[in-house]
């Protein structure tokens, strides 16, 4: 297993992940490489990403049931060869875990609404699976899209600090990519992230260079 940069790396593979470089996302994100998971495929390269904690200069005007952290993790794997489930090369892995308000973790469409964050931002069509957009589009080509969406509620008892409720939303999806051509992918992986972590609209920063952990 490789996770890039590797000369001996195929040069699909280099371009894939350099072109996650060119990414332009909110200045509220912080992003940076991490340890790819291993086993999946042949190569595979993996990106943190997390939403930076608001400054508040008195932390009691901050409400027990506030919005607070929100991250997830971005894997990129590539076979060559392919993989029949993929119908393609490259595959996208995403998680992403956010704790959310009380009254939208109270909503029983909440799962639902994550799930078409994610679709949206992909450029696919609700009820189906792939999108081809066309030629030029900003929005990314997208194959066998699933996943799935998950709301808890953790009540807190006897000598654990914390607020006395935290409530969570958790996304887990894959799909296949079109092309090697990444950077879409990983902003509307970061419009979702931004959604769950309830962040006003803003303007966007240029990702640069990633820095490894």
């Amino acid at each position: 297993m490789t996770t890039s940069g590797a000369p001996s790396e195929p040069a699909e593979f280099r371009d894939a992940v350099a072109s996650l470089h060119d990414a332009t996302v909110r200045r509220e994100i912080e992003i940076g490489s991490i340890r790819p998971p291993q086993r999946l495929a042949p190569y595979s390269y993996a990106l943190g990403v997390e939403v930076s904690p608001p400054e508040v200069d008195d932390p009691s005007l901050v409400p027990t049931d506030s919005s607070g952290s929100a991250f997830g993790r971005l894997v990129l794997l590539y076979d060559p060869a392919g993989q029949e489930a993929w119908n393609g090369t490259f595959r996208m892995v995403a998680f992403i875990q956010a704790e959310v308000e009380a009254a939208l973790a109270a909503d029983p469409l909440l799962p639902q609404v994550a799930w078409t964050w994610l679709a949206e931002s992909l450029g696919v069509p609700d009820g189906v699976t792939e999108s081809q957009p066309p030629l030029g589009s900003d929005v990314p080509a997208v194959l066998a899209l699933g996943g799935t969406v998950t709301a808890t509620t953790s009540v807190r008892y006897g000598d654990i600090a914390g607020p006395p409720e935290a409530h969570q939303l958790e996304l887990r999806a894959s799909w296949t990519a079109g092309s090697s051509d990444l950077s879409s992918h990983l902003e509307a992986f970061c419009e979702v992230l931004a959604s769950a972590a309830g962040l006003p609209p803003a303007g966007v920063t240029a990702l640069g260079p990633v820095q490894s952990s």
